[in-house]
């Protein structure tokens, strides 16, 4: 593992609502097929175009290589697609890993993400632009995505790939290449991360643990936590314990922690890290006053439909209904006893 580099790298895409939408623009030199023309002769393989940049690329690559900072945390590593051919891997085969996911791989399923036709056309994008075609779809470091001039970079190209190791001793590089590390350091190593190192160093386990510990250990008395050399947040990564749960609130449970304590905190209070700097702050749903007036069906239409305006997003092509319920049913019974329905319902 890699450090706090590997949450933001897998979590922030997630916390501003999805990756960005790349610009579906080519570099000179990209293959015809990809250009315009190819767009006003055949519009449905640009929309699988749109639909895979949009979707896919973070862990598949722009160019279906699965050469990525993401894919490079990953075990097992996400498909190749420019190594495999469309007899080898079949279509159904693939429409049924988009639509169900892969378990036991970062595959996610998306039939809750896309349509029945978006599956398809994504599918059939990567079959025809990789598998068979060999093309490299959408370069990144275009002047339409901010990248003006971008051979400039080119003596950093080394280290952005992984051709040369990170930490190759200076002495061992030549000025043209220690030129390159240190423009790869003040440019690249953002997007980038380390690339490739000749040392790994120690091999640790993540847990989940808020940041910054930024605790006043010289204060008399300490703060609680720094007895402990815990972070002041870390508290409040603590799910609450219950044993009386029924079907539906264990269920609600289970969804929550996994989609609405990254910002609400797993108690509820929105006091984690994440919660204390986003602004507004989410709502604390163990405070009688915050949720005064919130009853199930209130509660329903926020989840689904999010709170414009804040950092709340609409979750309804995220969860179910069903799913939605679920988490309700599980806030008023953890966090705020719920009002019942609205009173013009």
């Amino acid at each position: 593992m890699r450090g706090a580099h590997l949450f933001w790298l897998l979590c922030l895409p997630m916390l501003l609502g999805g990756c960005p939408r790349p610009e579906t623009r080519f570099e000179s030199g990209a293959p015809p097929a990809a250009g315009a023309d190819a767009a006003a002769k055949d519009p449905r393989h640009e929309r699988g175009r749109e639909i895979y940049n949009f979707h896919c690329y973070y862990c598949h690559g722009y160019s279906g290589d699965a050469r990525t900072l993401s894919a490079s945390y990953l075990d097992p590593k996400p498909r190749d697609f420019t190594g495999i051919g469309p007899v080898e891997l079949s279509r159904e085969r693939m429409l049924k890993s988009v639509r169900e996911g892969r378990p036991g791989t970062a595959m996610a399923a998306y039939k809750e993400r896309l349509s029945d036709e978006e599956i398809e056309l994504v599918v059939d994008f990567i079959r025809r632009e990789f598998m068979q075609e060999g093309r490299e779809n959408t370069r990144y470091h275009i002047p339409a995505n901010g990248w003006i001039d971008h051979a400039r970079y080119t003596p950093a190209y080394a280290f952005a790939t992984g051709q040369t190791p990170l930490d190759t001793p200076d002495e061992h590089l030549t000025a043209e290449q220690r030129a390159g590390k240190r423009l790869f350091l003040s440019s690249c190593i953002s997007c980038h991360d380390r690339a490739r190192v000749m040392d790994e160093g120690p091999v640790w386990e993540p847990a989940v643990v808020s940041y910054p510990r930024n605790n006043d250990m010289l204060s008399s008395p300490p703060p609680i936590d720094a007895l402990s050399g815990a972070s002041v947040y870390a508290r409040h990564d603590q799910p609450r314990r219950f044993d009386d749960l029924d079907t539906e609130q264990r269920r609600g449970e289970m969804l929550y922690q996994q989609n609405c304590a990254f910002c609400h905190a797993a108690d509820g209070t929105g006091r984690n890290w994440i919660g204390t700097f986003l602004e507004p702050h989410p709502r604390d749903l163990t405070d009688p006053a915050a949720m005064q007036g919130m009853t199930s069906e209130r509660l329903f239409r926020v989840i689904r439909d999010g709170l414009p305006g804040t950092s709340m997003p609409a979750w309804k092509s995220v969860l179910t209904e069903e799913q939605t319920r679920q988490i309700v049913a599980y806030v008023q019974r953890a966090f705020h006893p719920g009002q019942g329905r609205d009173a013009d319902e």
